[in-house]
């Protein structure tokens, strides 16, 4: 059994680990405390086999991970918990089936399995086998004890007590069928949007850059929609995306691009294009890769009342006014802390409920 002030302990630690791994310039000479060597390593393999995760987004995705598995941060997120947790001496066996569309989006549901004191069966994306392994590995070097409480398998889900999977809206429908009648957490597509006040500052903007094309725009927090006031010229903001520039070199990413840009040449749909990224105004709330949707709006309260009608297919909401609900700052929407759970579901929430009544 590992109580709370150990997972506290431990999650540091590993969060301490990840930050050193981070900041790795030479993985032949460093050393760290627990060995973390091969997650080092895995930043350059995890490229070799999925071209989207570039070192310096799996680098990113690692800072992101360090921030909030801070001491202080687990703290005030497991002790929520604690009063239900190690209530039965049988942990319950629950499916974990991750996506891969950016670095390591599955460590957030695995490590609420662990801290609930379940055990975990992992089904990895074939998009990201690398760094979960990886993060297992050091996870162990960290406290032994959890070789015993996760598995890796490689074929259908089985002898498991609850599920949790994250897919498209398609795969969605085939989790619903499958696992409805297991407790479960299912997810499907979601996306995020901002809403520009049009009196942001140089770094306001750059901040939001990240929000919209950190990790190719391809996470559920990242910015597919942009809420405009009335009159307002997005290329105004073009001149601070150029940190992002470097994405016209990446084939995968210029390759979308390309083709989204002839598609809106050829027909004749008016848009703003700063070499990398493509704004066009369209209502809908998903937008493809390289491409950000623009809407315009009237008054904060009109467009709250919109986002309200359309929650169930928000992430997050990015921006500097106060008077959008439940906003947060630019620069944020990729820097998630542990109590903020996908689709609004809490997962450590449901995992201690299921404890209670398994």
């Amino acid at each position: 059994m590992i109580y709370p002030d150990q997972i506290i302990d431990i999650f540091s630690k590993l969060g301490s680990e990840f930050l050193k791994v981070s900041k790795i310039q030479n993985i032949e000479v460093e050393q760290h405390t627990y060995g973390s060597d091969l997650l080092a390593h895995c930043i350059t393999e995890s490229h070799y086999h999925n071209p989207w995760f570039i070192p310096s987004f799996v680098r990113f995705a690692l800072d992101a991970w360090a921030d909030a598995l801070q001491e202080e941060k687990i703290g005030k997120w497991i002790r929520n918990y604690t009063p239900g947790m190690n209530e039965t001496d049988r942990p319950a066996e629950v499916g974990i089936i991750m996506a891969g569309n950016i670095p390591m989006v599955g460590l957030h549901d695995l490590l609420c399995v662990l801290a609930s004191g379940n055990h975990a069966i992992i089904k990895l994306s074939s998009a990201d086998d690398q760094l979960i392994p990886a993060v297992l590995e050091l996870l162990c070097r960290i406290h032994p004890d959890f070789s015993n409480r996760f598995r890796i398998i490689e074929g259908p889900m089985k002898n498991f007590d609850a599920i949790i999977a994250t897919g498209s809206n398609n795969t969605s429908r085939y989790f619903n069928y499958y696992f409805d009648k297991y407790p479960h957490i299912i997810r499907k597509n979601r996306n995020s949007a901002a809403v520009i006040t049009g009196n942001e500052t140089g770094d306001e903007l750059r901040k939001l850059a990240d929000d919209i094309l950190m990790y190719f725009g391809l996470g559920c927090r990242n910015v597919s929609k942009l809420y405009l006031p009335e009159g307002y010229n997005i290329e105004e903001m073009f001149p601070f995306f150029e940190n992002y520039s470097f994405l016209s070199d990446m084939h995968k990413y210029r390759n979308n691009y390309e083709y989204q840009k002839s598609i809106l040449l050829i027909n004749g749909i008016n848009h703003k294009d700063n070499g990398f990224l493509l704004a066009k105004h369209d209502p809908s709330l998903i937008s493809p890769i390289s491409v950000v949707h623009t809407e315009s709006y009237t008054s904060p309260e009109l467009l709250n009342g919109h986002l309200k009608q359309i929650w169930d297919q928000v992430q997050c909401i990015v921006s500097c006014s106060e008077e959008i609900d439940f906003a947060i700052k630019p620069g944020r929407s990729q820097w998630p802390e542990l109590w903020d759970y996908s689709d609004g579901v809490d997962t450590m929430e449901f995992l201690m409920n299921f404890r209670k009544i398994h």
